[in-house]
């Protein structure tokens, strides 16, 4: 694994590898690139997805630059987007994405607040619902994140569990699965067995905790491990986003499936 420090001593990628127009053209098989925090792009034989990109305007200090901008991106069929925490829907990215993007995809919830707060057209989903961008299926599987119920500014609403959500996408070459920001729930250690997890190990008490994500690494040992939510904000002290990809190899069966990439680097389905 290709971790570096940073001078706080948090535990952050490899170098950035910028994403170039050819990273969105048809490919023979499914790429998978991180693009830093949540945030991931797949290419799946020409279809090209992004799930909870966040390009630009981050309210908090990063530790590296995105692989990519919003005016750089040529094609998109699709955002998907899991819930609205800043992390995953980048308000900004979104709205530049606009001239490119196809369509959105949420919670219901969410896709509300895209269309009636920021004039994107957001298609709403319930969980376990599922449609079809090109040649991939994707499916809403259900998360547990409702962290506004409990701090009274965020107290305006109700937070339902049904306004997180995460994304299985059934593509040609395999499945990939996000499960998106979740304490871990027993729906998820009964799944199909996936190909890949884009894989959160926050040891958050409203993320999945270290614990958890060793869990559900180790339910299927045979999945790829992506991580993410890691080494992406300044935030040595924020254990949300100060995860080591290095603290999971003595715990997680085959640990060679754990790929801690550098932002814009290629992982081939």
């Amino acid at each position: 694994m290709n971790i570096r420090y940073s001078p706080k001593g948090q535990a952050m990628p490899g170098p950035v590898v910028p994403i170039g127009k050819e990273a969105f053209e048809a490919k023979e098989n499914t790429e998978i690139r991180w693009l830093g925090s949540a945030g991931i792009f797949v290419n799946s034989r020409g279809t090209n997805i992004m799930i909870d990109p966040v390009l630009e305007g981050f309210d908090m200090e990063t530790l590296f630059d995105s692989p990519i901008l919003p005016e750089d991106v040529p094609v998109l069929d699709a955002v998907l987007v899991t819930h609205i925490d800043n992390d995953h829907f980048s308000r900004p990215t979104c709205k530049d994405l606009k001239k490119v993007c196809k369509s959105y995809h949420a919670p219901q919830y969410v896709a509300k607040v895209m269309r009636e707060e920021e004039d994107i057209p957001g298609t709403g989903h319930d969980i376990h619902e599922t449609f079809e961008v090109g040649p991939v299926k994707v499916t809403l599987t259900p998360a547990d994140h409702d962290w506004q119920n409990f701090v009274p500014e965020f107290q305006y609403r109700h937070w339902e569990k049904e306004d997180y959500c995460g994304f299985w996408l059934e593509t040609p070459d395999g499945t990939v699965w996000t499960p998106g920001d979740s304490r871990l729930l027993d729906e998820q250690l009964h799944m199909p067995d996936p190909d890949v997890i884009l894989f959160d190990f926050a040891d958050n008490a409203v993320h999945i905790t270290f614990e958890g994500a060793v869990k559900l690494a180790n339910t299927y040992p045979k999945a790829q491990l992506i991580c993410i939510h890691w080494g992406s904000v300044d935030a040595p002290d924020m254990n949300t986003f100060n995860g080591n990809p290095e603290d999971l190899v003595p715990r997680v069966t085959n640990p060679e499936r754990i790929h801690a990439l550098a932002p814009g680097e290629v992982f081939a389905l």
